[in-house]
């Protein structure tokens, strides 16, 4: 059982002993320091004027509970809630500034199973708080110096389930998006909700867009049918009923909705790599611009960047800093690797609705179907596996060894070391999320992606004694 407190939020395995899992005791003391963080950054606040949050959740078991609770605390803390209720990560990041709120609470655990959740947290403008705002929320939660509203001026909550049709709404406004050139080609997609929020939202959309959807895994109770990061090795249902639907392609995302996978026509992974380069492909032959992506993210946007004339960058790992580097350098679309998808024009998040909606109108003005269009970008093949952690393992230090014997390599240390050789790379950093270390190789094909990461694997695990 396990519990990371971190800049990016607190997550958890529920149940267990407090401070060891997150208990209903760690969500309390983690709201309330969120809510107390609000409270001292507001300055005076007119007479009657309370601060406000809006609070979404996935659909896991604990979601109900956790969600009760978060609410419940910043009520006691006088700050008002509007409850989106089962939402998703970015459904609640577009309504944040749309509700003039001060902040915002996604629950969810995001890829991880079902015996974890979490509190993502917002600012006022629907974005990730900074790594020095997160630090701040740790020191107050563990001073707990939490100052609660007596009886007369506690928060009150305000239920607004709308928001995932205005998410809609918001997508299909974007000027990049074609609704009527994609229901003229009736496609055919699978859609695998992996039983939450996104087994609502994404079949709406499709519908909207004249999609004929086939729905697998979209009941939203919470009972993740297969492990919900989108990876290939979990989503052999998907691949092969996209082949017995003769579907155009297949549509995977993740509890809480801001990674986007696809499926090719013939049952195959379109790579979550290329999620956003495909993306990227289609705004930039629009609206020629900068991109970013993380460290760990594929060359292939660099490549397609390239393309277009413009100048792509690589960011430490972590939304949070694609965004800020985004803003640094007017990049007009951005993202993770992982299949997240950071289009500005909509707002500075991971969004699988705008993911979806740009990729279906990309492949609307083409004549080839999505396994051609996945011959047609740049071939790089990623190994991504991980270390656990034990104890006895010094992440430091071996981070600092490996930088030593690849001294004479292109190196990055700005999160954990990126090694760039001539013709492919290798990502060593510990996890914000989970305690592993995870190691990236990317290559051109996948046995030289894999052979590079046993052999950095092996040398990880002489340098640390295992």
């Amino acid at each position: 059982m396990t519990l990371i407190k971190s800049i990016s939020g607190i997550r958890g395995t529920i149940g267990g002993k407090v401070g060891d899992n997150l208990t209903p005791v760690d969500a309390v003391k983690f709201a309330s320091a969120y809510g107390t963080f609000l409270k001292n950054g507001s300055g005076k606040l007119e007479d009657g004027k309370k601060l406000k949050v809006v609070i979404g959740r996935d659909a896991r078991i604990s979601g109900p509970m956790i969600h009760n609770l978060v609410m419940n605390t910043l009520l006691g803390l006088g700050i008002d809630v509007i409850d989106l209720g089962l939402s998703t990560t970015p459904t609640v990041e577009i309504a944040v500034p749309m509700e003039a709120a001060d902040g915002g609470i996604i629950l969810t655990a995001s890829h991880n199973p079902k015996q974890w959740n979490a509190l993502k947290l917002l600012n006022a403008k629907g974005e990730f708080l900074s790594g020095k705002e997160g630090e701040l929320i740790l020191e107050i939660a563990e001073s707990e110096a939490f100052d609660f509203s007596d009886v007369d001026s506690l928060g009150e909550i305000t239920v607004n389930d709308a928001y995932m049709d205005i998410h809609i709404d918001e997508v299909l406004d974007l000027p990049l998006v074609d609704a009527e050139a994609v229901a003229k080609r009736k496609f055919k997609v699978v859609v695998d909700g992996v039983n939450s929020s996104g087994g609502i939202i994404i079949p709406k959309l499709l519908e909207q867009m004249g999609v004929k959807c086939v729905k697998l895994y979209c009941e939203p109770n919470g009972h993740f049918p297969h492990n919900p990061e989108p990876l290939k090795e979990h989503l052999g249902d998907i691949c092969k009923l996209v082949i017995e639907e003769k579907a155009d392609f297949g549509i995977v995302v993740d509890p809480d909705v801001d990674r986007l996978a696809f499926i090719s026509n013939d049952g195959e992974m379109f790579g979550e790599e290329y999620t956003l380069v495909t993306c990227a492909d289609y705004v930039l032959s629009k609206t020629p611009g900068n991109t970013v992506s993380n460290m760990s993210s594929s060359r292939a946007l660099r490549d397609i960047t390239d393309k277009h004339n413009g100048s792509y960058q690589a960011s430490a790992v972590g939304e949070v800093n694609v965004v800020e580097l985004m803003k640094k350098t007017n990049a007009i679309i951005g993202g993770e690797g992982n299949g997240g998808i950071i289009y500005p024009e909509s707002h500075y998040g991971r969004d699988s609705l705008v993911g979806v909606a740009l990729f279906l109108t990309h492949l609307a003005n083409l004549d080839m179907t999505v396994a051609e269009l996945r011959a047609s970008y740049p071939q790089y093949y990623m190994s991504k596996n991980k270390i656990e952690l034990t104890p006895q393992i010094d992440v430091d230090a071996i981070l600092v060894a490996m930088t030593e014997k690849y001294k004479n390599e292109d190196i990055t240390t700005i999160d954990g070391v990126k090694i760039d050789f001539a013709e492919n790379w290798v990502h060593l950093r510990k996890s914000n999320t989970e305690p592993i270390i995870r190691i990236y190789t990317e290559a051109q094909t996948q046995q030289l992606a894999d052979d590079l990461a046993i052999r950095i694997i092996d040398e990880i695990k002489a340098v640390a004694g295992l």
